[in-house]
């Protein structure tokens, strides 16, 4: 167990950064808002420009923490040649193994290093979008916000898709299809109903879900030349765990993954077919995940050809915002707290000091939320009537 004195410094580092990300947040949400009011409907091309630098400045502020905080890397390996000439440059449709309670932090790392995380979008429920600061920040950014109703989705993925893929800037959308986060009772499910249908079991990952993905392919014909296909995996014997609380303890965790860049015109166009070469993706990922864990390499056994691993060097950017952030957010709360003392403002000293409660009840909730204990159960009841 940790000392009392080490203890202390965390809650405080929690502290602070709960303090910077959630003020912050509201004052980004509210930039958010006027651009949506005063500049979208004149000019929509500098809205979304705009709203490129507010999303990174809020969530850079996390990927500082693994960056510089905490010292974690990711090694990437990806084609040489298409890393140089497409990585950052195109739109993309991204789909990754949903197995980490930080697997979407070491996406935002490695979007981060190649200049486009500001513009990285998802397929999210809808009642994220009523959650501060993040969830409006991604309302503001135009995700794709979904209902789990087919007949609705279809609609919204259908005119979604044309305004994320918009942007004057290149853009990423994630698409898990697994549906929610890989646990053993989810994953015994998709067991068996692999088992049931006669499908190829997966090891690693969950049976994915295709009608999303089948119903997005031709609005992304021509908006989007490629899929981009993530492995990513932390060794299991790692020293320390990839979960969010190791990283807000300032330990390191060290990622390693595997990009594949797929055109979208192999992808056929068929509903059935386009279905099958999901699944089949999703068979091929389990060989290459398979191969990580039995051999430490993502290419011994799993039939793909070796590509180099690349470490991107941790950016300036991170920090600086994050130390921008944080003075401002420091001294404007020490600033009133200061002044509500000296002016006896007991009311207003009372709900400051409420408020910088709440934050950091959000931001422990976020961490417990994180971990994989906390999962939903989604993934193992749709599993029951999910058809494809």
């Amino acid at each position: 167990m940790s000392s009392p004195v080490v203890q202390l410094k965390e809650r405080l580092f929690h502290f602070t950064i709960a303090i910077t990300f959630f003020a912050s947040g509201l004052v980004i949400n509210a930039m958010q808002l006027i651009l949506l009011l005063t500049v979208k409907p004149i000019n929509k091309w500098l809205f979304r420009k705009l709203m490129y630098y507010l999303c990174y400045s809020l969530y850079s502020q996390l990927t500082f923490v693994s960056d510089w905080f905490s010292n974690s890397k990711i090694n990437v390996y990806m084609d040489a040649e298409d890393e140089k000439k497409y990585c950052g440059k195109e739109n993309v449709l991204l789909i990754m193994n949903h197995s980490y309670e930080i697997d979407w932090l070491a996406g935002w790392m490695f979007t981060e290093k190649v200049g486009v995380l500001g513009n990285c979008k998802a397929y999210a429920k809808k009642v994220i979008s009523y959650v501060p600061v993040i969830g409006w920040a991604w309302k503001f950014a135009e995700f794709v916000f979904l209902e789990r109703s087919f007949d609705k989705d279809r609609e919204i993925i259908a005119r979604q898709l044309k305004e994320v893929y918009a942007y004057p800037d290149p853009t990423w959308l994630l698409l898990n299809a697994e549906g929610t986060r890989f646990t053993e009772k989810k994953h015994e499910a998709s067991v068996k109903f692999a088992q049931e249908r006669g499908m190829t079991v997966l090891k690693h990952h969950l049976i994915p879900r295709t009608k999303g993905f089948t119903a997005s392919l031709e609005s992304l014909r021509g908006r989007c030349p490629v899929v981009y296909d993530i492995n990513l995996a932390f060794k299991k014997d790692a020293v320390n765990p990839p979960t969010l609380s190791t990283l807000m303890s300032g330990k390191p965790v060290e990622g390693y993954m595997f990009v594949r860049r797929i055109p979208l015109e192999t992808v056929p166009a068929d509903e059935e077919k386009a279905a099958a070469w999901l699944h089949n993706l999703f068979i091929e990922k389990d060989r290459i995940i398979e191969s990580f864990h039995t051999t430490g390499s993502f290419f011994k056994t799993s039939g793909f050809k070796e590509t180099a691993c690349k470490i991107y060097p941790r950016r300036l950017s991170t920090l600086l915002n994050f130390v921008f952030w944080f003075l401002l957010s420091i001294s404007s709360i020490l600033y009133y707290l200061i002044s509500s003392l000296i002016l006896k403002n007991w009311i207003g000293l009372s709900i400051a000091l409420s408020i910088l409660a709440i934050f950091y009840f959000f931001m422990v909730k976020a961490i417990n939320m994180s971990k994989i204990s906390k999962a939903s159960n989604y993934g193992a009841e749709a599993n029951k009537t999910q058809k494809n």
